[in-house]
């Protein structure tokens, strides 16, 4: 199953996905793909004006580019997405949380899919990661 993960660049959660037996998607496979093109010819930006036609899919025309950008990238991630996890939280050097009005648009496409969501509190201590963990393994493996 494919599992949408928020922090969508978390190599924590893209591990955890994938040793369940799940496909992740992430961020990172989505700029590989982007870094490695060669029709792409302006790298580290690798803007098409096909990217700024796909952000206006997901927020209107008045929403900040950044916000636009962003969802250019997520927002055919999120399509495909048949569950998702959402680590609620996380501090600001954890993964690209850097943008909350984004994080809120993901959630919010997210949930208007009506696929199976997790939302996990980032882990503060040892015993907070475990059940975070234990959540997650229980999650993925309901999944069908």
């Amino acid at each position: 199953m494919k599992v949408f993960i928020v922090p969508p660049n978390s190599l924590i959660l893209y591990d955890l996905v994938e040793r369940f037996g799940h496909e992740p998607l992430s961020v990172m496979k989505a700029i590989r793909e982007r870094v490695t093109d060669l029709e792409i010819d302006s790298p580290p930006l690798n803007v098409t004006p096909e990217d700024v036609k796909k952000g206006l899919k997901y927020a209107g025309v008045e929403v900040p580019s950044g916000i636009r950008g962003r969802l250019a990238l997520w927002g055919p991630l999120i399509d495909q997405a048949e569950a998702a996890i959402v680590m609620e939280d996380p501090p600001y050097s954890f993964g690209c949380v850097g943008c909350y009005r984004t994080n809120e648009m993901v959630k919010y496409l997210l949930r208007k899919k009506r696929i199976p969501i997790l939302e996990v509190p980032y882990p503060e201590d040892e015993e907070g990661a475990k059940r975070m963990v234990s959540e997650i393994k229980e999650f993925l493996e309901g999944l069908k």
